[in-house]
């Protein structure tokens, strides 16, 4: 079953399954981990990247973008976009069935959570403070990052560096952007991370959910999309 398809279904479900686990793990009443704060979230999202890219390695997809805007990026820095319609689709379902999964792990502890912003906030993320073009920066300058620094990790001029290494360095990136930048809108900087599970808290039967916030749901798929396509941009330019 290997192919690039598979690698970024697979990768994506790992990364979400994670990445949204964490925060369930910290917000949902009676957890272990309940209030065990920000850290916890930005370090288990950045672990989570890891795995993510490692498992999408392993089963076919060399490129483990998991990350529409990624794939975004590169293809306009490379002026190849055969990789879009195959990728896309595999990231999107990746990032709905996960959160599926983080639903069905956490299954006992929906209904012993009253309040529905956190219920949400398992699955998608909203602005700490609305405000639609400073949280529209927000989510492009962070996608503008990751791709920059995605670039630079594997850069020619970095030969010493390996892949498992650069792994590892691209999960230290998600970290830092996650803890320097993600606290005014909770850092989606990637179109399938929000919108596959959004998608899953509004079709699955979630006790004490409220709505699934998509008046603001457009604006973390356009952002990092806009943030990756100027990234490749500026790439293919100054290269």
């Amino acid at each position: 079953m290997a192919s690039p398809f598979f690698g970024e279904f697979l990768g994506t479900f790992v990364l979400i399954l994670l990445g949204d686990g964490v925060v369930a793990g910290v917000l949902l009443e009676k957890s272990k981990a309940k209030d065990s704060g920000w850290i916890v979230i930005t370090a288990a999202w950045a672990f989570a990247v890891i795995l993510g890219v490692f498992t999408a390695k392993a089963f076919g997809s060399a490129d483990a973008h998991l990350n529409p805007a990624v794939t975004v990026a590169f293809a306009v820095q490379s002026g190849e976009y055969s990789k879009i319609p195959i990728y896309l689709p595999a990231q999107f379902l990746g990032a709905f069935l996960g959160a599926v999964a983080v639903y069905l792990h956490y299954l006992p502890h929906w209904k012993e959570t009253k309040d529905s912003g956190k219920i949400l906030a398992v699955f998608s993320t909203e602005p700490a403070i609305s405000n639609p073009p400073s949280n529209f920066f927000s989510e492009f300058l962070g996608t503008f990052i990751l791709i920059l620094g995605i670039h630079s990790i594997f850069s020619a001029q970095i030969a010493d560096v390996t892949t498992p290494m650069g792994v590892f360095f691209v999960g230290i990136l998600v970290w830092v952007i996650g803890l320097s930048m993600g606290g005014t809108t909770g850092y989606a900087i990637n179109p399938a991370r929000d919108l596959g599970p959004r998608l899953a808290h509004y079709i699955l039967p979630i006790p004490n959910k409220g709505n699934s916030g998509w008046k603001y749901a457009w604006l973390p798929i356009l952002a990092p999309l806009i943030g990756g396509a100027i990234a490749g941009i500026f790439l293919k330019t100054i290269l």
